[in-house]
């Protein structure tokens, strides 16, 4: 039998992969000095105060940490006049209720805060939409002078995060403001600090892309803003509300911008159990959003938007990972025809998928190699993948996220 519509597949599979992690990068690298060259460079919008924030940090049994995020945002560069803060315990049977009303309290009680619990807990997606059905309008306030900054309670924002992202707010096409992530590299000696902190600055750079070319596809839940005008509220079972939430706001034509300088800080996550944990739960809802966000995929209603979508997204939640052990076989049985090109590329693959179980043994001994971590944390990712696809038929990931630990 001739092997053409195995080489066929191989190659195919080969394109998608290396697209799907490198190719578009430098597909979209390329593109923005077309369009630099054509445009110029975009002009760094004017910071402003005349917006009105409703700051919302949504806390389960976050006692750990809720104090120390209360002192951080109550520093936070901002006219306390057009600020308030709501932070949402529900279902935190700890300390955390009581330790945000003391916080705020001892240290600036004048302030325009709320917190508010119930003991039923329904995710964060169902505080989140309590909270916006309480404070998604603002008294003698415009709504598009009314912005909300979300953010998680185990992180640290910069004392400029609100002027960095609300200054975006003057452009009239732009509906939401990505923040960046960043892992603190203290725990730099163990696999996920590594492999997070690459991986996110990677991340990073093809986020403030994108939003150069047209739009973010999907903030991450640790920081984004958006026009309060444009909530719409999300189905109580959306696993990554925040990604559904921001990506349904850029297809009714509005763009996600980028703001790398408003950042937020979070450590990274206790051990690679936990990391992994917390991958499977995103993959699982990567796919419940792609789903859901099916019409997405028309390049002819969406246009750039959904290149963006299907190249930065959904191959690597779809195709991406399904071609990854296709191609370790397709190698196999061609190398075995004697093929010298596939006995090469059998190899390398060989040869890195040995670095990550290289990296996997490492990590289970604590010690630090990070060239092996990038490799293990590869397939880690795309392991989680497979893993979120099967939680997801089995409907056995829930909106009630399991939490994961993380390092001190």
């Amino acid at each position: 039998m001739s092997g053409w519509p195995y080489a066929f597949f191989f190659w195919t599979g080969f394109a998608v992969v290396v697209y799907a992690y490198i190719g578009y990068g430098l597909l979209l690298w390329a593109l923005l000095q077309l369009k630099r060259l054509w445009v110029g460079k975009p002009e760094v919008p004017a910071s402003s105060t005349d917006f009105k924030i409703t700051f919302i940090v949504c806390a389960y049994n976050e006692e750990k940490w809720i104090a120390q995020k209360i002192k951080n945002s109550l520093q936070l560069n901002y006219p306390a006049a057009s600020i308030r803060f709501v932070v949402m315990t529900d279902g935190s049977d700890d300390q955390t209720t009581q330790i945000a009303q003391h916080t705020f309290e001892i240290i600036q009680p004048n302030s325009a805060y709320f917190v508010l619990h119930e003991p039923e807990r329904k995710g964060k997606i169902a505080a989140f939409h309590r909270a916006m059905t309480l404070f998604g309008k603002w008294e003698n306030c415009p709504d598009e002078h009314h912005s909300i900054v979300s953010t998680d309670a185990n992180t640290l924002l910069n004392l400029e995060a609100l002027h960095y992202l609300t200054r975006h707010f003057n452009t009239s096409s732009i509906g939401a403001v990505a923040g960046e992530k960043r892992i603190k590299m203290e725990q730099a000696d163990a696999a996920s600090a590594a492999g997070e902190g690459i991986y996110w600055r990677y991340e990073s750079t093809l986020k403030k892309w994108d939003a150069e070319l047209w739009s973010v596809i999907g903030a991450a839940g640790e920081l984004f803003a958006f026009r309060a005008q444009l909530y719409e509220p999300v189905p109580e079972d959306t696993i990554v509300e925040d990604f559904y939430l921001t990506t349904k706001i850029a297809m009714k034509g509005y763009r996600v911008a980028y703001e790398p300088s408003a950042f937020a800080v979070e450590s990274s996550s206790a051990s690679v159990a936990e990391e992994l944990k917390r991958k499977v739960r995103i993959a699982a809802g990567g796919l419940q959003a792609a789903w859901r966000l099916r019409a997405l995929i028309n390049v002819f209603q969406y246009g750039t938007l959904s290149f963006q979508y299907i190249s930065h997204r959904l191959l690597r939640w779809t195709l991406a990972p399904i071609f990854l052990p296709i191609l370790f076989l397709l190698a196999l049985y061609l190398a075995y025809q004697g093929n010298k090109a596939y006995i090469l590329f059998f190899s390398l693959q060989l040869l890195f998928y040995a670095m990550a179980l290289l990296g996997w043994m490492l990590e289970r001994r604590k010690m630090k190699v990070k060239l092996f971590f990038i490799p293990y944390y590869f397939c880690l990712m795309n392991y989680a993948m497979y893993a979120g696809f099967i939680r997801l038929l089995k409907k056995q990931q829930s909106v009630v996220w399991e939490k994961s630990e993380r390092a001190d």
